[in-house]
């Protein structure tokens, strides 16, 4: 449904992965991550300016719900009116989210299925390939692509006798600082705490460790920055929900998708930060001043 997302996107990261990231899977998604939000950017900053002018009509606003609450309809209109002649459009913060968010889906397709969208190798060479891995190396139910790729870097020997259905190249390096960028994060107690645990489980659980907390202090000091409305207890609420709703569904998600979807959120929310301190401290601080110059003008 969103290949026409996905395959621009996987191409895109191939050639970042043959050019820019030493052939690393890892550092090419961080490359992409960059990449993705520097050309949202503008977006954001416009956000960020709507964010900021609404705070600055808050008193106004307060007056205006106070003036009209029991006039719904005389309340929207003057809500608006107030919007208008202040240069606000409220709906302007949803624009970066909506954008976002079919490339998040479009990257869970690329990060899960590679050889399909980074290489263009056909559905049916897929899974004759997945069909040639011996009984019992991998689940009936794992995901074809990155099955393909770690059994195949693992047991590069067996190359020949694949007819060239798939070459050296295409076998992504996934080993990021020790973390294997295309195996799926388990709570299994069995490799967690059995006779023998396996090293590679504990490790893996490092990545939604991380995007749990990088959401949770994204979305924390997002909701900092975000005008509370004194006399809407219901939208205060909703934005404290949020903020422990949506790390504990970015935990959920990371244990079904392959950690280098994990690491893109990771990095995605590490930049989130760091865009909102940028834009407070050369943004939308500086946004008010502008304004008297120009109107002292």
């Amino acid at each position: 449904m969103l290949d026409f997302i996905s395959y621009p996107i996987g191409t895109l990261l191939r050639i970042i992965y043959n050019t820019l990231a030493f052939k690393n899977y890892g550092i090419s998604i961080i490359l992409l991550t960059v990449l993705i939000k520097t050309l949202v950017l503008p977006l954001t900053i416009k956000q960020y300016r709507s964010t900021a002018k609404i705070g600055e009509v808050q008193p106004q606003l307060q007056k205006i719900q106070e003036k009209y609450k029991n006039d719904p309809e005389r309340l929207n209109q003057e809500t608006m009116k107030l919007y208008q002649e202040n240069n606000i459009n409220p709906a302007s913060g949803c624009l970066p989210l909506l954008i976002q968010m079919p490339i998040l889906f479009s990257l869970y397709y690329v990060i899960s299925q590679p050889l399909k969208y980074m290489f263009r190798v056909p559905a049916e060479t897929i899974s004759k390939l997945f069909s040639l891995i011996p009984t019992g190396a991998v689940k009936a139910s794992s995901i074809h692509d990155l099955s393909i790729i770690n059994y195949f870097s693992q047991n590069t020997d067996k190359l020949y006798s694949i007819n060239g259905l798939i070459s050296k190249d295409q076998l992504l390096n996934m080993n990021f600082f020790g973390i294997n960028l295309g195996a799926i994060p388990s709570l299994d107690s069995g490799k967690l705490f059995g006779s023998s645990p396996d090293i590679q489980a504990w490790i893996l659980l490092i990545v939604p460790i991380l995007a749990v907390a990088t959401t949770y202090i994204s979305m924390k000091y997002s909701m900092n920055q975000t005008p509370q409305q004194d006399n809407n207890l219901a939208q205060n609420s909703m934005q404290k929900s949020m903020s422990l709703v949506s790390p504990i569904m970015t935990g959920f998600i990371s244990f079904s998708v392959p950690t280098g979807l994990g690491l893109y959120w990771i990095i995605s929310n590490i930049l989130q930060i760091a865009q909102q301190i940028f834009m407070n401290k050369f943004i939308i601080n500086k946004q008010p001043r502008e304004a008297l110059v120009q109107k002292s003008n």
